[in-house]
């Protein structure tokens, strides 16, 4: 029955299937702990099903086994845009790969382009995944009979599915508290089905990071604050998608030109030189999002925006939140070209972005 089930993943275009036991993941009292110490910052629903996701079983009744799959959205298109490093880190030791994109790419802070997270450069993937995701989990029903029941996820249920992940084998949690695949590197979306079905968990990864602390250096607003622990609250991540308020002004300098998501932790993993590109995301590359204009952006009126990021990631932030990270990132890399459109969308009627807005007024100013 495995080998079927990983014959059909691998049919739907998924590049990694791996089967774990459904008892409670180790990691839970660590989880209770991170949320008692409020590091997740604005981000409830964890606190309201964190019941829930330290035991599937109070997922799924009955649940014996959950099957946890991996699509790349590794693209290979060369260099990714990447911020300039952060003031006082260093640079990294001799014999970095080449495929490190901070040492690729250290860019000017003269144009006026964004930053999306990579993963954000395509069509949806919960629509993406969960259609394929839907497919499978009816495919493992129909292999274990009638009374099989089967619940599929991606990114979407109450469930520890980093720590899963680890315990199926498909990789492991790495210093940056990410799942690092050997085979995949860091570029990966992560998916589960829960079901009745018992089958034979496979061998847990180990941790493979060994003395490297690239995630930890690389982070502008070290929100790693210690190998294998995240602060939320200053995660330029949280901060520009979970984050639904004003960013806290001492941390806007360290987002840079990014106004969706970042990548450094991600990208400077020595794991990546063995990613290859997915078959599943491929044809969902969102071109327009690898550097869109931020003055093209903060023309955006509620009607373009939503026929422009409607079915993407991005969408997630809404037009008050994009433009408020938008209005960040040109008080940090913006010339005098970029007041005009400041000065517009200091008069929002949106108050979050105007607020953001006479601060990147006067971030310009000062530098000028």
């Amino acid at each position: 029955m495995k080998a079927a089930i990983r014959q059909r993943a691998a049919e739907l275009g998924f590049d990694e299937c791996r089967f774990t036991s459904a008892i409670p993941p180790a990691s839970a009292e660590q989880f209770q702990r991170w949320l008692a110490q409020k590091k997740h910052g604005e981000m409830s629903w964890l606190e309201r099903n964190a019941e829930k996701r330290a035991d599937p079983g109070k997922v799924l009744p009955g649940v014996k086994t959950v099957i946890v799959l991996a699509a790349s959205y590794e693209t290979l298109h060369g260099g990714r845009p990447q911020e300039v490093r952060p003031e006082g880190i260093a640079p990294l030791e001799a014999g970095t790969p080449p495929d490190t994109p901070i040492e690729q790419s250290l860019v000017t802070q003269a144009d006026t382009w964004g930053v999306v997270a990579q993963y954000a450069q395509f069509a949806d993937y919960h629509d993406v995944l969960g259609g394929c995701l839907k497919n499978l989990a009816g495919f493992v029903n129909q292999l274990g009979g009638p009374e099989t029941r089967s619940l599929w996820y991606v990114d979407t249920g109450p469930l520890l599915e980093r720590d899963l992940a680890q315990r199926a084998g498909l990789g492991f949690v790495g210093k940056h508290t990410n799942v690092i695949s050997r085979r995949l590197g860091n570029w990966i979306f992560l998916a589960e089905i829960l079901t009745t079905l018992e089958l034979s968990p496979d061998v847990p990864e180990k941790n493979h990071c060994g003395n490297c602390v690239r995630c930890i250096a690389a982070c502008p607003t070290n929100a790693i604050t210690a190998p294998f622990q995240l602060d939320a609250r200053k995660c330029i991540s949280y901060l520009t998608i979970e984050l639904k308020g004003s960013i806290p002004p001492e941390l806007r300098p360290a987002v840079g030109r990014r106004i969706f998501g970042c990548d450094d932790c991600l990208a400077v993993c020595p794991w990546n030189r063995f990613a290859r590109e997915g078959s599943l995301m491929r044809s969902h590359v969102r071109a327009d999002l690898r550097q869109p204009d931020l003055l093209g952006l903060l023309e955006l009126d509620e009607a373009g925006f939503k026929a422009r990021f409607s079915g993407t990631p991005l969408w997630r932030t809404k037009r008050r939140g994009l433009l408020r990270n938008v209005c960040v990132a040109l008080g940090n890399v913006g010339d005098a070209s970029v007041l005009p459109a400041l000065q517009k969308a200091a008069r929002d009627p949106e108050s979050l972005i105007a607020e953001h807005a006479r601060w990147a007024l006067e971030q310009v100013s000062a530098r000028r």
